[in-house]
């Protein structure tokens, strides 16, 4: 990419979210009004989610300044000089991949200390600043590509080389990301997957407030329709729900593990070596068995609706050590792609911000010390409880001002600490408050643990759940604008 494309493709980024981005009419109930964003054809999302569980298993390829420092984040004071892969092989790297049976891979362009594997014109500290002054992003797509193997990108929003972190996000920080995506996404070639990282985790603490998620999809589903996005946000919404991503992350490496039975299209991400990153020691050390990865996660996953990625850290030299090479090997041989994955149902997405969160709320009446403001503080770990002995019970918000809306999420907090593993809810019903009275829009019986709901676009200032049950309880009760 020239610098007068760059220039392009920035003020085409920078269009995203602005409100500039034509939006179709639901075929459905009328709207009231429309609302910036690209839209998703569900038939096709799920498609492409099949068709990303049919590649059943991964390789996650971890290489950046983090390679050359002994750690698992690159210090960002440190200079690109270090970067240096003198005998970089990623037909090795491919040549392991396929010897696993994999199909798909993806790189690390950026993790979080912000140093860039590809020439970017952006000013990020990159690859041409380095000791090795190459386009590594182009030799892995290349090399991929020709094995016949998928392509996925991962990238960091976090970025502490350019103070990109926290309570420090400005729209200069948004822009900049914003083109680096736009360089990633236009000049690479077809992307199965943009796996995010970095944000709206409990470590990062850059929220979708701060850093607006849609804006970031509406780029990526412009830029490559049929590019999935996900995000590592499994931290902050634990369960089987796509909210924020296309696809569910489980970082089995951190201990997150995919629920029995899993209705939505996942991916669990864990190593080979011990970390993410290559350490001196990895040439000696003792790797998971092949019997572990294949027995263990891979087959069971698969029967989940979830592939496996399998982390497998480059050396200093820019290749796989030899025992690394020997495990995927070993690997291949105890496992082959049989064919489609099991299918998977179309599943609700949620890719904008919940209207009802932080809105003045109340409620027919509460246990001690869990209030109604509970169910509406975007947070899946707490929860309103109705009082004791009670078999019904009602949450509401009131806002000041009209608020419109076409999914409804219910969540249960099921498995919580002090509710049990089973619901309590035996029906339940959504109303909106219009001219004086209540008008039911949503209604169900006992909810799975998270319930949605797609409607008419409608408006109101108040919104009512009535649920019925065993002193039942709500974790969140969302509304979302949805571009549909």
């Amino acid at each position: 990419m020239n610098r007068r494309d760059f220039a392009k493709a920035l003020a085409f980024a920078g269009t995203i979210g602005s409100g500039l981005w034509p939006v179709a009419r639901s075929t459905g109930a009328p709207l009231t009004g429309t609302r910036a964003g690209v839209i998703v054809d569900p038939v096709h999302m799920q498609q492409l989610q099949q068709s990303f569980l049919d590649l059943r298993f991964g390789m996650f390829i971890h290489l950046n300044m983090a390679t050359f420092e002994e750690r698992e984040w690159g210090d960002p004071l440190l200079s690109p000089k270090l970067f240096d892969p003198k005998h970089l092989d990623t037909d090795q790297w491919a040549r392991a991949a396929t010897s696993a049976n994999m199909g798909y891979a993806c790189l690390t362009t950026k993790h979080h200390d912000g140093f860039c594997l590809w020439p970017t014109k952006t000013g990020s500290a990159n690859v041409m600043q380095s000791s090795y002054p190459h386009d590594v992003v182009r030799r892995y797509v290349d090399s991929f590509r020709k094995a016949g193997l998928k392509v996925c990108l991962y990238f960091s929003i976090l970025d502490l080389r350019q103070d990109i972190r926290a309570r420090t996000v400005t729209p200069e920080k948004i822009a900049l990301i914003k083109a680096q995506l736009t360089e990633l996404l236009t000049g690479y070639g077809p992307l199965t997957a943009l796996i995010l990282d970095g944000w709206n985790a409990s470590w990062s603490r850059i929220s979708y407030a701060e850093l607006p998620y849609r804006e970031i999809y509406d780029l990526v589903k412009s830029l490559q329709p049929n590019c999935l996005v996900t995000d590592h946000n499994a931290g902050s919404y634990p369960g089987t729900a796509l909210y924020y991503t296309d696809i569910k992350q489980y970082e089995q490496h951190a201990g997150q593990k995919i629920p029995a039975d899993s209705p939505v299209p996942s991916q669990s991400g864990t190593t080979l070596q011990s970390d993410w990153f290559w350490k001196k020691a990895y040439p000696t050390s003792e790797l998971a068995s092949a019997k572990t990865i294949v027995d263990d996660w891979l087959v069971p996953f698969n029967e989940n609706h979830c592939n496996l990625i399998l982390n497998v850290a480059p050396n200093r030299d820019g290749r796989f050590d030899d025992n690394a090479v020997a495990r995927l090997a070993e690997i291949g041989s105890l496992w082959k792609n049989t064919g489609p994955a099991p299918k998977v149902g179309r599943a609700v997405l949620i890719t904008t911000p919940d209207l009802a969160a932080g809105k003045p709320a109340w409620a027919s009446a509460s246990d001690e010390a869990v209030g109604p403001d509970l169910a509406f503080d975007d947070d899946y770990r707490s929860y309103w409880l109705a009082d004791k002995g009670k078999t019904d019970g009602w949450i509401e918000i009131r806002s000041e001002q009209p608020v419109s809306f076409n999914t409804i999420s219910i969540v249960e907090p099921i498995h919580a600490d002090g509710y049990g593993d089973t619901s309590r809810i035996t029906r339940y019903k959504v109303e909106m408050e219009r001219d004086g009275g209540w008008v039911e829009i949503a209604s169900g019986g006992t909810p799975a643990p998270y319930q949605f709901h797609e409607i008419g676009r409608v408006t109101a200032k108040r919104v009512r759940l009535t649920v019925f049950g065993r002193q039942p309880g709500v974790t969140e009760l969302g509304l979302y604008d949805e571009p549909r």
